[in-house]
């Protein structure tokens, strides 16, 4: 079971036939179930821990044995979450914080200083828009974004790799807005008092399976500082670079190592 971040599309994990990381898990011998959260409106009163308390531990227990259990970013967070609630027969996590007073006091400031603005309107339209929390993201690592439209302006317009890249911003720039009540929860219980990492969230965090915590040496959004304890794997790419870029090779193997193991 492949759990995406609440942020943003599932189909970063299952973006085309060569980068699918989906596919690369079905070519494991595993069957592969790639979870997709629905419209923001069909869980408006949901915060991140009613996501999983409502969506994730039941589908996870109607499947009728335990899963093995891979999630992405906040899909991630949420995974551990949901794997010390209920059986499953291992856990990966993919650039997942946990820990996320490990942040830079900057990150969470910038986050801070974002809500203040947008809490007011996201209470009152119940949802808090993609764009503003994209921004967000994007003052994390400004430089980055700079860069790699620099480097998108140098690519062959008809070369795979531009293709990819317009592919991969209309992702990151399309999806759901984050229901109030998980934006509020993300941002002031999260980020703001760090419940995970002080074992004060949903669950214990304690998983009594196999555990494994992929991250990545350049992630802005995660950075490896958050990662749960337990096993770690550092992979050189960044944040989305892991799922689709070429570090992507190193992932499928580490995760085919660890599901086979």
């Amino acid at each position: 079971m492949l759990v995406p971040s609440l942020i943003n599309p599932p189909r970063i994990l299952d973006l085309d036939a060569q980068v699918s990381l989906t596919a690369a898990i079905a070519q494991m011998g595993r069957r592969t179930l790639l979870l997709d959260w629905g419209g923001a409106d069909d869980r408006a009163d949901l915060s991140v821990a009613g996501h999983v308390e409502e969506l994730l531990l039941p589908l996870l227990r109607s499947i009728g044995e335990p899963a093995a259990l891979i999630g992405y970013c906040l899909g991630g967070t949420m995974a551990i979450a949901a794997a010390s609630l209920t059986p499953v027969e291992r856990l990966a996590t993919i650039a997942a914080p946990w820990h996320f007073s490990a942040y830079p006091e900057a990150s969470k400031q910038a986050l801070a200083d974002m809500w203040a603005h947008a809490e007011p309107a996201a209470k009152q339209l119940g949802a808090l828009p993609m764009e503003v929390l994209q921004a967000a993201f994007w003052s994390l690592d400004p430089e980055r974004t700079v860069r790699k439209f620099a480097e998108f302006g140098r690519l062959d317009a008809a070369s795979a790799e531009v293709r990819r890249f317009v592919e991969l911003e209309e992702w990151a720039n399309e999806g759901e807005p984050l229901p109030y009540p998980a934006a509020k929860e993300l941002i002031e219980d999260l980020f703001g008092k760090d419940l995970p990492g002080a074992g004060k969230w949903i669950g214990s965090g304690k998983v009594a399976v196999p555990a494994l915590h992929l991250t990545a040496e350049h992630d802005q959004i995660a950075p490896a500082a958050t990662a749960a304890e337990g096993e770690k794997l550092t992979i050189m790419s960044g944040h989305v670079g892991m799922i689709v870029g070429s570090a992507r090779a190193r992932l499928h193997q580490a995760l085919a190592s660890f599901i086979g193991a």
